[in-house]
């Protein structure tokens, strides 16, 4: 995107609020006009004066009364109109900067797991929040400057050619200069600032994976190498950024000489054409006031474009994260079926993440309501690409995965999200308060369900003991928890949330063998009615599960319960007697 494709859509987000922008961009024309009558005025009443004193008469008041009547009025306008600019155009750049950072973070909580893996958060944090502050600052100066000094341009310079073609010229030369100068600068500095904003990129992932991971960095005593690797990039992003600088200092340097050399010029030249009758002095104070105000309006044009193009790399990146399509989306004709019964087919599905190797290889079955089946297979078989595709992480290349009979890509994603309630291997939780956490699935759940789902999940023991009831942070990614309390805790949320079908992702994983057996105890009685998923190694899982699948290079090599697999001795045999043999033997005396 160039420069004024940037800019241009930056003026589109206003298109919600189009009456009061144009509105305000109509008053700023009046402003101008306003602004520039007052020198031509002022011209006038001097040359009034001087006639008068040349002629040894005084001046008519009628005449003068008029003159600074109107002047007087174009400056009461000049005022109120310049208030009320102001005023409804930092309004209107406030409510749009809040609405555009609203949908912006709506629009990548859509974006795929896949893109959030491939992006580090800290660095969609800084575009959204420097993109947000970047927009309220353009639409902030358009209305305020940048659009009355462009259309001042444009209108002073054909008044000042039709009131004196001599003088004008000095200005009209003026303004050449400008804008070479400028388009110079731009050119120079334009690439110069993308590499700035890539160091300042990499400035803010650095800190956020450094923050992210205090605990790692303390306990392995690593901070003065992260404090000299970020010093590293601030060096780098100053060197950068100084060249900038320095060129952006020339052009306000060469352009306030530039007006100097143009002020002198107006006043040699206008002596000269007063001097042979060709101008009056009062011409000569309106082409002085003029010249004031297209240095002025120069100015704010300098700062304008020095602002843009400061902007620009930071816009770009903000537009590249607006304009990404989510690869995961609902159909124009989606539906939501309500609750589902937890009826799933998988019939040939196939999954690739690269288009080489196939994560899923023409997966085929089928699990009943209220069944339990058991993911099983070393690490990388296809076990949670199954998974993820069941709740639309992803989509299948080729296939279709049904819910109670409908492709789930005809289903809306919440309709279908809503019917699955997962508990990860990593417990994720939010920095709030014990119950905001548990009532992710369940915005509306009483104190009463919060206390039912946490006795159910063996957690309210702790919550009781630890945090007084569950008004209590959890801390950063509930750092301020044990990892078995973390997870009783995601327990507790997908069994408030109550959904038909069920994902255990390693559910136990962080659990020590006294609570996991109370904790299986509760998910066995939640499991029943209900379609359950269960990726697990522990044997109390899997040994319990209605249908074990067998997964091996993204393939299901075997199928069947524990004790059909373990007799018919292949591959899950070896696993079981690798992995669970030594529980699965230990009989009671």
């Amino acid at each position: 995107m160039t420069l004024m494709t940037v800019y241009r859509r930056v003026l589109a987000l206003l298109a919600p609020e189009a009456a009061l922008a144009w509105a305000l961009a109509l008053g700023n024309l009046a402003l101008v006009g306003a602004q520039f009558a007052e020198p031509v005025l002022l011209g006038r009443i001097i040359d009034a004066l001087t006639k008068g004193q040349a002629s040894g008469t005084a001046p008519s008041w009628s005449d003068l009364s008029v003159l600074l009547g109107a002047w007087t009025g174009f400056g009461i306008f000049t005022i109120i109109a310049g208030t009320l600019i102001a005023l409804h155009s930092d309004r209107l750049a406030h409510r749009r900067r809040q609405v555009v950072l609203t949908r912006y973070f709506e629009h990548v909580l859509q974006l795929p797991q896949s893109y959030h893996g491939n992006t580090h958060s800290g660095r969609l944090m800084k575009v959204m929040l420097e993109g947000t502050d970047d927009l309220w600052g353009l639409w902030l100066g358009f209305f305020r400057e940048h659009f009355a000094s462009v259309v001042g341009l444009i209108v002073l310079l054909p008044l000042s050619l039709y009131i004196n073609w001599q003088l004008a010229s000095v200005l009209i030369a003026l303004c050449v200069v400008f804008a070479l100068l400028t388009s110079i600068i731009v050119r120079k500095t334009g690439s110069m600032q993308e590499e700035v904003e890539e160091h300042y990129s990499a400035l803010a992932e650095r800190a956020s994976d450094t923050l992210g991971n205090i605990a790692l960095v303390q306990s392995f005593s690593r901070l003065e190498q992260e404090v000299a690797e970020l010093r590293s990039i601030v060096d780098r992003l100053l060197a950068a950024q100084l060249p900038v600088l320095s060129w952006w200092a020339l052009a306000n340097v060469l352009t306030r000489t530039a007006t100097t050399l143009a002020v002198l010029a107006i006043i040699v030249i206008g002596t000269w054409l007063n001097i042979n009758g060709r101008a009056s002095i009062g011409e000569m104070v309106t082409f002085m006031s003029f010249a004031g105000l297209i240095i002025a309006r120069m100015e704010h044009t300098v700062s304008f474009i020095d602002d843009l193009v400061g902007h620009v790399p930071q816009l770009r990146e903000f537009f590249q994260v607006w304009d990404t399509i989510p690869d995961i989306r609902d159909k124009p004709d989606s539906i939501d079926p309500g609750r589902l019964t937890g009826n799933i087919a998988f019939k040939d599905v196939t999954f690739s993440y690269d288009g080489t190797r196939l994560a899923a290889d023409h997966l085929n079955f089928t699990v009943r309501p209220g069944e339990t089946i058991a993911l099983v297979g070393a690490t990388g078989a296809g076990k949670s690409t199954a998974i993820a595709l069941l709740h639309r992480a992803f989509d299948p290349q080729s296939g279709v995965i049904e819910a109670d009979g409908h492709d789930i890509r005809d289903i809306k994603l919440a309709a279908l999200r809503r019917n699955i309630g997962v508990v990860f291997q990593e417990s994720l939780l939010f920095n709030r308060s014990i119950g905001e956490n548990l009532r992710v699935g369940k915005p509306d759940a009483t104190e009463e369900e919060l206390r039912e789902a946490a006795r159910r999940a063996q957690a309210l023991d702790f919550i009781d003991r630890k945090f007084k009831g569950f008004n209590e942070r959890a801390g950063e990614r509930g750092r301020s928890l044990s990892g078995g309390e973390r997870q009783r805790l995601s327990i507790a949320r997908a069994l408030l949330k109550n959904p038909p079908i069920l994902i255990l992702d390693e559910a136990t994983s962080a659990l020590d063998a006294d609570t996991e057996t109370k904790v299986m105890a509760a998910l066995d009685e939640v499991m029943k009615g209900r379609t359950t998923f269960v990726i697990a190694h522990r044997l109390s899982t899997v040994r319990n599960a209605d249908r074990i699948l067998v997964f091996d290079s993204g393939k299901i090599v075997e199928s069947g319960t524990f004790d059909e697999l373990v007799a018919q001795g292949g591959r899950f045999a070896g696993l079981a007697k690798a992995q669970f043999m030594v529980a699965a033997t230990a009989k009671p005396e």
